[in-house]
């Protein structure tokens, strides 16, 4: 069945592209920062999700709205690797669109969540080879064209899984779209596969001749492509155009998480600035100095995991003397351990400003050390419980109809969103005070102020919540779906839990 899609116009006339022919012969998309690449893919994606599976490989998080639109499914890319092609698996299984989204990972981990994933899909079984659009935005990371500042190991696995997309992927029925900032930084092997191309404005030379070499032009017209404005590409290929031909990306429907910056004007400079800017704040003594490991070749939740489910051989001096079988517990005994534990680790104060991943390999090492019996808590779950746990809703609350429907609402935000949503649910529910900026950045896991205010702008943006002031300038954030808001509270007001803390 031959389906074309709109994506946008070309002199006067329809741009469309064949997504028959596109998953057969596959599609590279180059252009510098700001060229409109994400524009491009975002118009691709909704205007050919109701005809192929999609998969999105999301170095930054921002094809992550399409889930709410067209019903993709998230993947955090901060899982082991076995979970990974697990999922992946499944992903081709069930035929279902999904955007594996790696932010707030490394490089090295980016590219090692990537590789595991795309083996994942790559090695299903025979019967599961339905035709699945791939799509791998800021390509240059997963295949570079030489080495970095990653290991070895993490490069070859990475560049290894983007060749087999893109290389041995169409039989298997995946069909590579890959974004690059660069052609030069890409690697030529995985760059030559695609037999379709859309060039972006780009102004090195290097880029510019190798994207002339691709659309078959000569070197003197390459100087075109520094001309080209944001949203406007050079199109060519089988499922495009037979002859090279500018077009305009079209409008979309949803839209990124981040945006492009926009010019504001300076507030006016106070006249003590210099003793704002250099008198420290007595705050900043007291703030917590985070250190973060490198990332070890293997995570420790993984080992930590294995070791929970194991049990070790015994000896045969151990097999003379059999040990004393562990006491078995109720449901009811292990989940009071479990909140125990889950209470020790975030009644300390500094629990707020290490990540999750760090938090559930304490979790699991305070498990074995009280010897709680069952398979571990994953970390999905895990993170789930941490989320409510902050938010400090009562029983009373929790077994009430508001708070489920705030837990369903919690569903469409990010997991690293969900203590926030909760927290400013349950101050809704009860009618309590709108938190400060500095208590919803502590709720984050940051110290920036700023980056609060936007997370209330973005669950605004969703549709979640509306934030107003009152007549004295206090906010109150209100929450449509559960019919209830906060009451006025200053948005500069102190962390008073945290200055609690900080003084005990």
């Amino acid at each position: 069945m031959q389906v074309g899609i709109d994506m946008g116009m070309a002199s006067g006339n329809p741009a469309t592209l064949d997504i028959e022919e596109l998953l057969a012969t596959r599609l590279l998309v180059q252009g510098n920062s700001g060229s409109g690449k994400s524009h491009l893919l975002r118009r691709l994606l909704e205007q050919s999700a109701q005809w192929v599976q999609q998969v999105i490989i999301d170095p930054e998080g921002d094809f992550v709205t399409l889930s709410d639109r067209f019903g993709h499914i998230v993947v955090d890319g901060e899982r082991t690797e076995a979970e990974l092609a697990g999922i992946a698996n499944r992903i081709r299984q069930h035929r279902v669109s999904c955007v594996l989204t790696l932010e707030g990972l490394d490089i090295e981990q980016q590219m090692r969540a990537a590789a595991a994933f795309l083996n994942g899909m790559f090695d299903a079984d025979r019967e599961y080879w339905y035709p699945v659009l791939v799509v791998v935005d800021e390509a240059q990371m997963f295949a570079p064209s030489v080495g970095g500042d990653v290991s070895e190991d993490a490069r070859k696995a990475s560049l290894g899984a983007m060749t087999n997309l893109m290389c041995r992927g169409r039989k298997r029925g995946l069909a590579g779209v890959i974004a690059t900032q660069r052609l030069a930084k890409l690697a030529k092997n995985v760059a030559a596969e695609a037999s379709n191309f859309l060039m972006g404005r780009t102004f090195l030379d290097i880029d510019m001749a190798r994207a002339a070499d691709l659309l078959g032009m000569d070197r003197r017209q390459a100087e075109m492509f520094r001309d080209l404005k944001r949203g406007h590409f050079v199109a060519l290929g089988p499922a495009l155009s037979r002859r090279p031909l500018p077009i305009q990306i079209g409008n979309v429907e949803t839209s990124a998480r981040s945006s492009s910056p926009k010019l504001m004007p300076l507030p006016d400079s106070p006249q003590d600035v210099e003793d704002l800017i250099f008198t420290p704040d007595p705050e900043e003594f007291q703030r917590p100095i985070v250190r973060r490991a490198p990332p070890a070749p293997r995570p420790t939740t993984d080992i930590l995991a294995e070791l929970s489910r194991s049990t070790p051989a015994a000896s045969p001096m151990q097999a003379a003397e059999p040990r004393a079988a562990q006491p078995e517990l109720s449901a009811e005994e292990r989940e009071e351990r479990l909140s125990g534990v889950l209470s020790e680790i975030l009644d300390d104060p500094g629990s707020g400003f290490r990540t999750d991943a760090v938090l559930y390999q304490e979790f699991l090492v305070r498990l074995r050390m009280r010897r709680v019996p069952g398979a571990p808590m994953s970390l999905q779950e895990f993170r789930r419980r941490v989320a409510v746990s902050r938010s400090g809703v009562d029983p009373d609350m929790a077994a009430g109809e508001a708070w489920a429907t705030a837990l369903s609402l919690s569903n469409g935000v990010t997991d690293d969103l969900q203590g926030v949503f909760l927290m400013m649910a349950k101050a809704a529910i009860g009618g309590e005070a709108c938190p400060s900026d500095a208590r919803i950045a502590r709720a984050y896991g940051t110290h920036s102020a700023r980056r609060a205010r936007r997370l209330l702008g973005y669950f605004e943006e969703q549709g979640l919540i509306v934030v107003h002031t009152d007549f004295t300038g206090k906010r109150i954030v209100a929450f449509p779906d559960l019919q209830a808001e906060t009451a006025p509270g200053s948005a500069d007001a102190p962390d008073t839990d945290a200055l609690k803390s900080a003084a005990e």
